[in-house]
Protein backbone atom coordinates (compact mmCIF):
# COMPACT_ATOMS: atom_id res chain seq x y z
CA UNK A 1 0.00 0.00 0.00
CA UNK A 2 2.86 2.35 0.78
CA UNK A 3 4.15 1.98 -2.77
CA UNK A 4 0.75 2.95 -4.17
CA UNK A 5 0.54 5.94 -1.81
CA UNK A 6 3.98 7.04 -3.03
CA UNK A 7 2.69 6.82 -6.60
CA UNK A 8 -0.39 8.82 -5.57
CA UNK A 9 1.78 11.58 -4.11
CA UNK A 10 3.84 11.69 -7.31
CA UNK A 11 0.68 12.07 -9.41
CA UNK A 12 -0.61 14.77 -7.06
CA UNK A 13 2.69 16.64 -7.41
CA UNK A 14 2.56 16.38 -11.20
CA UNK A 15 -0.96 17.79 -11.48
CA UNK A 16 -0.20 20.46 -8.89
CA UNK A 17 2.70 21.67 -11.04
CA UNK A 18 0.63 21.55 -14.24
CA UNK A 19 -2.17 23.49 -12.57
CA UNK A 20 0.16 26.22 -11.36
CA UNK A 21 1.51 26.85 -14.86
CA UNK A 22 -1.80 26.46 -16.72
CA UNK A 23 -2.79 29.94 -15.53
CA UNK A 24 -0.11 31.41 -17.78
CA UNK A 25 -1.93 30.03 -20.82
CA UNK A 26 -5.03 32.00 -19.79
CA UNK A 27 -2.91 35.13 -19.35
CA UNK A 28 -1.39 34.61 -22.80
CA UNK A 29 -4.86 34.19 -24.35
CA UNK A 30 -6.01 37.39 -22.65
CA UNK A 31 -3.02 39.38 -23.89
CA UNK A 32 -3.42 38.08 -27.44
CA UNK A 33 -7.11 38.95 -27.35
CA UNK A 34 -6.30 42.50 -26.23
CA UNK A 35 -3.61 42.83 -28.90
CA UNK A 36 -5.99 41.59 -31.57
CA UNK A 37 -8.63 44.12 -30.50
CA UNK A 38 -6.11 46.98 -30.58
CA UNK A 39 -4.81 46.02 -34.03
CA UNK A 40 -8.35 45.73 -35.36
CA UNK A 41 -9.38 49.15 -34.02
CA UNK A 42 -6.19 51.05 -34.86
CA UNK A 43 -5.23 49.46 -38.18
CA UNK A 44 -8.65 48.13 -39.23
CA UNK A 45 -7.20 44.68 -39.82
CA UNK A 46 -7.10 41.32 -38.07
CA UNK A 47 -6.09 37.71 -38.58
CA UNK A 48 -7.78 34.38 -38.02
CA UNK A 49 -4.50 33.18 -36.56
CA UNK A 50 -4.97 35.56 -33.62
CA UNK A 51 -8.47 34.22 -33.02
CA UNK A 52 -7.47 30.58 -33.33
CA UNK A 53 -4.45 30.81 -31.05
CA UNK A 54 -6.78 32.12 -28.34
CA UNK A 55 -8.93 29.02 -28.85
CA UNK A 56 -5.85 26.80 -28.72
CA UNK A 57 -4.60 28.34 -25.47
CA UNK A 58 -8.02 28.15 -23.84
CA UNK A 59 -8.42 24.51 -24.86
CA UNK A 60 -5.02 23.62 -23.41
CA UNK A 61 -5.59 25.49 -20.15
CA UNK A 62 -9.05 23.95 -19.68
CA UNK A 63 -8.04 20.38 -20.46
CA UNK A 64 -4.68 20.09 -18.74
CA UNK A 65 -6.06 21.69 -15.56
CA UNK A 66 -8.80 19.05 -15.22
CA UNK A 67 -6.54 16.80 -13.13
CA UNK A 68 -5.54 19.74 -10.94
CA UNK A 69 -9.22 20.57 -10.42
CA UNK A 70 -9.95 16.98 -9.38
CA UNK A 71 -6.96 17.04 -7.02
CA UNK A 72 -8.50 20.03 -5.23
CA UNK A 73 -12.02 18.55 -5.44
CA UNK A 74 -13.34 21.60 -7.26
CA UNK A 75 -15.44 19.79 -9.86
CA UNK A 76 -19.20 20.27 -9.64
CA UNK A 77 -20.69 17.75 -7.23
CA UNK A 78 -24.31 16.90 -6.38
CA UNK A 79 -24.08 16.62 -2.62
CA UNK A 80 -27.75 16.89 -1.62
CA UNK A 81 -27.87 13.20 -0.66
CA UNK A 82 -24.16 12.41 -0.51
CA UNK A 83 -23.54 14.93 2.29
CA UNK A 84 -26.07 13.13 4.50
CA UNK A 85 -24.21 9.83 4.30
CA UNK A 86 -21.43 8.61 6.55
CA UNK A 87 -17.82 9.27 5.58
CA UNK A 88 -17.24 5.62 4.61
CA UNK A 89 -20.29 5.59 2.33
CA UNK A 90 -19.11 8.83 0.67
CA UNK A 91 -15.71 7.23 0.09
CA UNK A 92 -17.33 4.13 -1.43
CA UNK A 93 -19.41 6.31 -3.79
CA UNK A 94 -16.19 7.98 -4.96
CA UNK A 95 -14.48 4.61 -5.44
CA UNK A 96 -17.36 3.41 -7.60
CA UNK A 97 -17.34 6.68 -9.57
CA UNK A 98 -13.59 6.63 -10.23
CA UNK A 99 -13.60 2.94 -11.15
CA UNK A 100 -16.73 2.56 -13.27
CA UNK A 101 -17.28 6.04 -14.68
CA UNK A 102 -14.17 8.26 -14.72
CA UNK A 103 -11.68 5.56 -15.79
CA UNK A 104 -13.78 4.16 -18.69
CA UNK A 105 -14.59 7.71 -19.86
CA UNK A 106 -10.93 8.75 -19.94
CA UNK A 107 -9.86 5.54 -21.67
CA UNK A 108 -12.60 5.96 -24.28
CA UNK A 109 -11.56 9.54 -25.05
CA UNK A 110 -7.93 8.45 -25.36
CA UNK A 111 -8.88 5.54 -27.63
CA UNK A 112 -10.87 7.82 -29.93
CA UNK A 113 -8.65 10.91 -29.89
CA UNK A 114 -5.17 9.43 -30.39
CA UNK A 115 -5.79 8.21 -33.98
CA UNK A 116 -7.20 11.65 -34.87
CA UNK A 117 -4.19 13.48 -33.42
CA UNK A 118 -1.73 11.16 -35.19
CA UNK A 119 -3.59 11.50 -38.48
CA UNK A 120 -3.56 15.30 -38.23
CA UNK A 121 0.13 15.30 -37.34
CA UNK A 122 1.02 13.12 -40.34
CA UNK A 123 -1.13 15.04 -42.80
CA UNK A 124 -0.29 18.51 -41.45
CA UNK A 125 -3.98 19.42 -41.62
CA UNK A 126 -4.59 23.17 -41.53
CA UNK A 127 -7.56 25.18 -40.40
CA UNK A 128 -10.18 25.82 -43.06
CA UNK A 129 -10.17 29.54 -42.19
CA UNK A 130 -8.02 31.94 -44.18
CA UNK A 131 -4.73 32.46 -42.35
CA UNK A 132 -5.64 29.75 -39.85
CA UNK A 133 -3.26 27.53 -37.90
CA UNK A 134 -2.19 23.91 -38.13
CA UNK A 135 -4.73 21.69 -36.34
CA UNK A 136 -2.85 18.93 -34.49
CA UNK A 137 -1.46 21.07 -31.62
CA UNK A 138 -4.92 21.89 -30.31
CA UNK A 139 -6.18 18.34 -30.76
CA UNK A 140 -3.17 17.08 -28.80
CA UNK A 141 -4.64 18.78 -25.73
CA UNK A 142 -7.31 16.05 -25.59
CA UNK A 143 -5.04 13.04 -24.91
CA UNK A 144 -2.69 15.04 -22.71
CA UNK A 145 -5.53 16.45 -20.61
CA UNK A 146 -7.34 13.14 -20.23
CA UNK A 147 -4.14 11.29 -19.32
CA UNK A 148 -3.61 13.79 -16.49
CA UNK A 149 -7.25 13.44 -15.43
CA UNK A 150 -7.05 9.63 -15.55
CA UNK A 151 -3.88 9.60 -13.45
CA UNK A 152 -5.46 11.91 -10.88
CA UNK A 153 -8.55 9.72 -10.77
CA UNK A 154 -6.33 6.72 -9.96
CA UNK A 155 -4.51 8.78 -7.33
CA UNK A 156 -7.82 9.66 -5.67
CA UNK A 157 -8.85 6.00 -5.85
CA UNK A 158 -5.63 4.95 -4.09
CA UNK A 159 -6.18 7.53 -1.34
CA UNK A 160 -9.74 6.35 -0.70
CA UNK A 161 -8.78 2.67 -0.57
CA UNK A 162 -5.96 3.55 1.83
CA UNK A 163 -8.44 5.44 4.02
CA UNK A 164 -10.81 2.46 4.17
CA UNK A 165 -7.90 0.22 5.15
CA UNK A 166 -6.77 2.65 7.85
CA UNK A 167 -3.54 3.36 6.00
CA UNK A 168 -4.20 6.94 4.96
CA UNK A 169 -5.78 10.21 6.08
CA UNK A 170 -9.31 11.40 5.29
CA UNK A 171 -9.32 12.00 1.51
CA UNK A 172 -12.54 14.03 1.56
CA UNK A 173 -11.19 17.14 3.27
CA UNK A 174 -10.50 20.31 1.36
CA UNK A 175 -6.92 20.80 0.19
CA UNK A 176 -5.04 24.03 0.63
CA UNK A 177 -2.02 25.55 -1.09
CA UNK A 178 -1.21 27.71 1.95
CA UNK A 179 2.27 27.63 3.39
CA UNK A 180 2.86 26.70 7.01
CA UNK A 181 3.33 30.40 7.83
CA UNK A 182 0.04 31.30 6.15
CA UNK A 183 -1.75 28.52 8.00
CA UNK A 184 -0.30 29.78 11.31
CA UNK A 185 -1.46 33.32 10.58
CA UNK A 186 -4.91 32.02 9.69
CA UNK A 187 -5.07 29.99 12.92
CA UNK A 188 -4.06 33.03 14.97
CA UNK A 189 -6.67 35.15 13.23
CA UNK A 190 -9.40 32.62 13.95
CA UNK A 191 -8.28 32.39 17.58
CA UNK A 192 -8.37 36.19 17.90
CA UNK A 193 -11.87 36.27 16.43
CA UNK A 194 -12.99 33.55 18.85
CA UNK A 195 -11.54 35.48 21.81
CA UNK A 196 -13.26 38.65 20.64
CA UNK A 197 -16.56 36.80 20.31
CA UNK A 198 -16.25 35.49 23.88
CA UNK A 199 -15.51 38.97 25.17
CA UNK A 200 -18.30 40.60 23.21
CA UNK A 201 -21.24 39.63 25.51
CA UNK A 202 -19.51 41.01 28.61
CA UNK A 203 -18.53 44.13 26.77
CA UNK A 204 -22.07 44.61 25.54
CA UNK A 205 -23.42 44.16 29.05
CA UNK A 206 -21.09 46.83 30.40
CA UNK A 207 -21.89 49.16 27.54
CA UNK A 208 -25.63 48.72 28.03
CA UNK A 209 -25.53 49.30 31.82
CA UNK A 210 -27.39 52.50 32.60
CA UNK A 211 -25.34 55.42 33.96
CA UNK A 212 -26.29 57.02 37.33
Amino acid sequence: MQGLLKLSRAIDWLNAQVGKYAIWLILAATLISALNAIVRKVFNTSSNAFLEVQWYLFAWSFLIAAGYTLLHREHVRIDVLNSRLSKRKQVWIDIIGFTFFLTPLCLTVLWLSMPVVLQMYRSGEMSGNSGGLIRWPVWAALPVGFVLLLLQGWSELIKRIAFLRGAGPDPMGRLTDKTAEAELIEALRLQAEADAAKAAPGTSAVASKPQH
